[in-house]
């Protein structure tokens, strides 16, 4: 048994090290051809995965594989958090607290009874599947933002909505699980179920987003500032395992711990310039190489049997998915706040950016691992949302933006 562990230790230290030397590959590709990483990452994937050259098999059911995707996932929401000011979400709170919402449950509604139409499968399956890839991707986005000088307003609210939608959708996958689990589907009892998920989840982020700022801040004499990076990745932990063990959403805890941890300046918490750029660099540099693990893992997942099974179905998804929900899902959210003012072309510009990445390919990946009818196809899927997305909505992303007079 012994050598068997060991054996199986050195294939995962193998698999790790051609993840990252063809993740950093990958990261070059990406910067020459002009394309969000990540579409590198998942094309990498395939190449060194099963279906093709099969340098890597890490099983989607497996522990390691679960660990990574849940890690992954926590700590890009709490990355994600980060980048969120509290100044926008004072000016245009009324938006983004319906994109969050009323955004998520409508591409989840319009998305899943597409699913359900043209797959065949059981509605919740189909909800399920809607539910899955409904958030967007702060991952995406922010190296995207970075590049491209846009409207502040329109840059931070986009941001500020892929931040909060993705706890949302994960509570939201979460809670139609529960309910196929059951067998009981209950508007109010899932309404109910949501609130005390993301109430939870809120309560328990603001805890240890609090506790973060004492042990970080000037204000508190920098108690652990100096080595500060090596109490995020505990304190991420433990915000998501202790909202967990008490039903909450561990997703919007560490969400709101990176909100409340991007944004400790508004307290009057201050951070010493060097702890904060190690600390920084520490969040940047993880955020990257989970990215990386995440997308190339979904690349050497991807069942290519299904895809083909269902390809055309699985285009009408995307097609609705891109053109109709989402355009709907943000008209719905942006006029009836008229304190934000949105234009036109602020609003068209909302309709097409909207990347899918990380949390759902991570949701996916769990799903499948939990042995859960349906998982291959809302895998194979989900993998075609990423893709469509990442290529057409992200490289697009800059030329409509100087259409729509949106350039800084």
């Amino acid at each position: 048994m012994g050598e068997e562990a060991i054996h199986i230790a050195h294939g995962v230290l193998i698999s790790f090290a051609i993840i990252f030397a063809a993740g950093a590959v990958a990261g070059k590709i990406a910067e020459v051809i002009k394309v969000p990483d990540v579409v590198v990452y998942l094309l990498i994937g395939i190449l060194i995965g099963p279906p093709v050259l099969n340098l890597i098999d890490i099983p989607q059911e497996s522990a390691l594989n679960q660990l990574m995707l849940i890690l992954g996932a926590a700590f890009l929401l709490f990355h994600g958090g980060t980048g969120v000011s509290f100044k926008i979400l004072k000016d245009v709170w009324i938006t983004l607290t319906l994109l969050a919402t009323v955004a998520v449950f409508v591409m989840v509604v319009l998305v899943g009874y597409t699913a359900y139409a043209v797959l065949g499968i059981e509605l919740a399956a189909a909800l399920l599947l809607a539910a899955v890839i409904a958030s967007t991707d702060p991952a995406t986005l922010v190296p995207i933002f970075l590049a491209i000088k846009i409207k502040d307003k329109v840059a931070q609210t986009v941001l500020s909505e892929s931040a909060f939608n993705d706890a949302t959708g994960a509570i939201f996958t979460f809670a139609i699980l529960a309910a196929m689990t059951t067998g009981q589907v209950s508007a109010e009892a899932s309404a109910i179920k949501f609130v005390v998920m993301a109430g939870g989840g809120i309560v328990i982020g603001i805890f240890y987003g609090l506790i973060l700022g004492i042990l970080l801040s000037n204000k508190f004499g920098s108690i652990f500032g100096e080595i500060g990076q090596v109490i995020l990745l505990p304190a991420i932990i433990a915000a998501y395992m202790t909202a967990e063990y008490f039903g909450a959403s561990g997703f919007m805890a560490v969400f709101i711990v990176g909100l409340i941890y991007g944004n400790l300046k508004s307290f009057g918490w201050d951070i010493r310039e060097e702890y904060f750029h190690a600390q920084e660099a520490f969040i940047n540099n993880g955020s990257l190489l989970l990215r990386m693990i995440i997308f190339i893992l979904l690349g050497a997942h991807v069942d290519f049997k299904v895809v083909e099974q269902f390809f055309v179905p699985g285009l009408v998804i995307v097609a609705v998915f891109m053109l109709i929900a989402r355009p709907l899902a943000v008209l719905v959210c942006t006029l009836p706040d008229r304190k934000a003012k949105w234009t036109k072309n602020e609003i068209i510009f909302m309709f097409w950016t909207r990347e899918t990445g990380v949390i759902p390919a991570a949701l996916a990946g769990m799903i499948y691992g939990m042995g859960v009818k349906h998982a291959d196809i809302i895998s194979a899927i989900t993998f075609m949302a990423i893709l469509a997305t990442l290529l057409i909505q992200a490289s697009t992303t800059k030329w409509l933006a100087k259409k729509l007079d949106l350039l800084e």
